[in-house]
């Protein structure tokens, strides 16, 4: 019997503990997802990172509900605030310098995933296609990759504007795909 006995009351113990664990991840997920939004604030361009830190001086000072501040670098002239609502991401950027405006509505978070994954450059490349080295001392040259190392995120490429052909190694990051 008291084998037995210790059993229900394990499992009685357990049951509610985990209802009650799931109650609040269930309640706190919608909150986030309702009060949370995403809008564009159109700066001078050049200066995205002087909003950014202005932005985050007036928020560390005044009481401001936003929740996070993002600076693309392929966005260039924007800078991406999260707010409860348009009204408190305008009451944050009022007053800025180099804030030009915002663009009218939200942005949805699939407007921006692709900018937020970097994907690796090793991926778009393959054997016998055509790069641009953006980077290094072959800089703006056009180049034929010939070998694709995905561990080490190389190519060894042959340039096109060289008077003869010298295999080279380059870093991926510095290589560009062209479409021919």
């Amino acid at each position: 019997m008291s084998e037995s006995e210790p059993q229900p009351v394990e499992e009685s113990e357990s049951q509610p503990v985990e209802e009650s664990e799931s109650q609040p991840v269930a309640e706190s997920e919608p909150v986030y997802n309702e009060n949370s939004h995403l809008f564009a604030v159109r700066t001078t361009g050049g200066q995205e990172k002087v909003v950014l830190r202005l932005l985050e001086a007036k928020m560390r000072t005044e009481n401001i509900n936003v929740q996070s501040i993002l600076l693309v670098d392929n966005l260039k002239g924007y800078v991406v605030v999260e707010a409860q609502d348009p009204q408190h991401m305008f009451n944050a950027i009022q007053g800025i310098r180099h804030v030009k405006g915002q663009l009218r509505g939200e942005l949805q978070f699939s407007e921006i995933e692709s900018y937020l994954i970097r994907k690796s450059t090793v991926s778009e490349l393959a054997v016998d296609g055509t790069v641009e080295v953006i980077g290094g001392p072959f800089k703006g040259m056009k180049a034929t990759i010939t070998r694709v190392d995905h561990d080490k995120e190389e190519a060894t490429v042959i340039l096109l504007d060289a008077p003869y052909q010298l295999p080279v190694t380059v870093d991926a990051n510095y290589l560009k795909p062209v479409k021919t």
